[in-house]
């Protein structure tokens, strides 16, 4: 199955780049949304893993009513990104 990479832009503002995964859940409100190497896009569309100072995880489950928008990268962020998680 062939990753589906989105910038994700959550209601708190940040913008990431991240694989994503939708999951079913199995309580209405459990997480729904699986981040898999989230990234922060920096200036200059410098990134940087997401919150790489609290925890040595890369995948995070979110749920979607945190997100405000999912839109398709840049074909040069996602160089960057697919690079960067190798």
């Amino acid at each position: 199955m062939a990753k589906i990479v989105k910038v994700v832009t959550l209601m708190s503002q940040q913008l990431l780049i991240s694989e994503i995964e939708e999951v079913a859940a199995v309580v209405p409100g459990e997480p729904d949304c699986k981040l898999i190497n989230p990234c922060i896009i920096k200036d200059d569309l410098v990134l940087e893993p997401w919150l790489l100072k609290v925890t040595k995880d890369d995948i995070f489950m979110l749920s979607s009513d945190k997100i405000l928008t999912l839109v398709e990268p840049t074909p040069t962020l996602l160089e960057k990104y697919l690079t960067l998680t190798e």
